[in-house]
């Protein structure tokens, strides 16, 4: 092979005009990084289905843990098992929406566009957050820690097992970490795209980016959804 051919070769695969996998680095490199913290979440989940499968009679029924709707002025309602964590699960999953639409709005350059659809995202994000937040304040107000248990949470057989508690705080609180990391990075977004930034740089490819990051963190709850409340 002649030294022009090679030259040829590497000018046409690596030099620019064909990355490798069709993506850019910064797309590749989010690719990474959410596949490693993949991981994190699955060992979590499978720590999760372990502890629980060893201590099933003393696991305590999800209905009877989330049986109300922990926000002031409406925990007064009980036997809604579901309402409250599904208000959550939509409000995420419309989040997912507007994300894709700001990533749409940035491919055809529209940063009027991109800014509209990341204004709710980020609303949504943080919506999501309070409802954690009034989440975490009504379980810890009945009893639930890290270390501890109320007794009206017993399994079948009448003892708690402590370990829920500690598997709940940590997995969602985790999660929780994200969608905080999540709307930061979106107001970040947000910023840029109102200073014109991406519009010099001539394209959006940091909008899809995060938006990535955004759908992992949606399509992560659903495992904890299931996990928790569902099983």
């Amino acid at each position: 092979m002649s030294a022009e051919t090679v030259e040829n070769l590497k000018e046409s695969h690596w030099g620019g005009g064909v990355p490798p996998m069709k993506s850019s680095y910064g797309k590749t490199m989010m690719w990474f990084f959410l596949i490693s913290d993949t991981f994190t979440f699955v060992a979590f989940l499978v720590s999760y289905a372990t502890v629980r499968m060893i201590n099933a009679d003393s696991w305590p029924k999800a209905s009877n843990v989330f049986s109300s709707i922990p926000v002031p002025g409406l925990d007064h309602f009980h036997n809604l098992p579901l309402v409250f964590v599904s208000f959550m699960t939509f409000v995420l999953i419309i989040s997912s929406v507007t994300m894709v639409r700001a990533v749409q709005e940035g491919a055809m350059m529209n940063r009027k566009g991109v800014i509209r659809y990341l204004l709710p995202t980020i609303g949504f994000g943080i919506l999501f957050l309070l409802c954690q937040y009034f989440e975490w304040t009504h379980l810890i107000h009945q009893g639930m820690t890290l270390t501890t248990m109320p007794s009206i949470f017993a399994g079948p057989n009448g003892l708690v097992a402590y370990e829920f508690g500690s598997f709940f705080f940590i997995i969602t609180g985790f999660h929780g970490l994200h969608v905080l990391g999540g709307v930061i990075l979106n107001l970040y977004l947000l910023l840029r795209t109102a200073k014109g930034d991406f519009d010099k740089i001539g394209h959006y490819e940091m909008v899809e980016k995060i938006g990535l990051y955004w759908h992992f963190v949606d399509l992560v709850w659903v495992y904890v959804f299931l996990a928790f409340y569902l099983m």
